[in-house]
């Protein structure tokens, strides 16, 4: 019977001759920051690796930051997939945007209240972040989003969806209305990974009947 990967090991694409590869990572394994939350099996690739995955990732989002990351289990970010996170954000209130309060340690206090409520972002279980995709402040992906190479990507995704462009916008549903509903009533990703090792025919088939029945 099939097995998955450990979800606690660093490296959980091992090579036919039995080295790591050392590109791909367990967000979960390599994640230790308070803002982010990382479900299990969520992936990443780099061909670049870096020290420090969640600034490579998410380069805006610090430590204590009013907003959080979600990164929902089986999720996937391929190479020079970002996050951007509000905080990057500027004041746009005034003539200029500039942040002198940046350069002023007085004055940050002051600034970072200005940054208060700022929302959240949420990529749900199941999604994969293509070559260069960049999530823009706030969105929220549903479960089983595709996001295509290099979108841009804002606002709240439809599970199942396949996105492009820039904006990013649906080309298509993957999965029939009716069918999603029940997808995200099984929601195969909480399971046990024996149970999804052993039923991985019904998860990665395109039959949901199938899939329904074993649930």
């Amino acid at each position: 019977m099939p097995v998955l990967p450990d979800p606690s090991a660093r490296h959980p694409l091992v090579l036919p001759d039995g080295t790591e590869h050392r590109n791909v990572v367990h967000l979960a394994a390599v994640i230790d920051h308070p803002n982010w939350e990382v479900g299990r099996h969520a992936c990443a690739n780099d061909f670049d690796p870096p020290q420090d995955w969640a600034a490579r990732l998410a380069p805006y989002l610090y430590p204590g930051a009013p907003e959080r990351l979600g990164i929902g289990p089986f999720c996937r970010i391929a190479h020079g997939g970002r996050v951007v996170a509000a905080s990057a954000n500027h004041a746009t209130g005034g003539i200029s945007t500039y942040p002198f309060a940046v350069f002023d340690p007085a004055a940050m206090p002051g600034f970072l209240e200005g940054f208060a409520g700022l929302p959240d972002t949420e990529i749900e279980p199941d999604c994969r972040n293509g070559h260069g995709a960049i999530v823009l402040p706030g969105a929220r992906l549903g479960a089983g989003v595709i996001v295509g190479a290099g979108a841009v990507v804002g606002g709240s995704v439809p599970p199942y969806s396949l996105v492009a462009g820039n904006p990013a916008r649906v080309i298509r549903r993957r999965i029939g209305a009716a069918e999603v509903g029940r997808l995200l009533a099984i929601a195969w990703w909480d399971w046990e990974d024996a149970r999804i090792a052993a039923h991985l025919a019904e998860i990665t088939g395109g039959d949901v009947e199938a899939l329904a029945r074993v649930a």
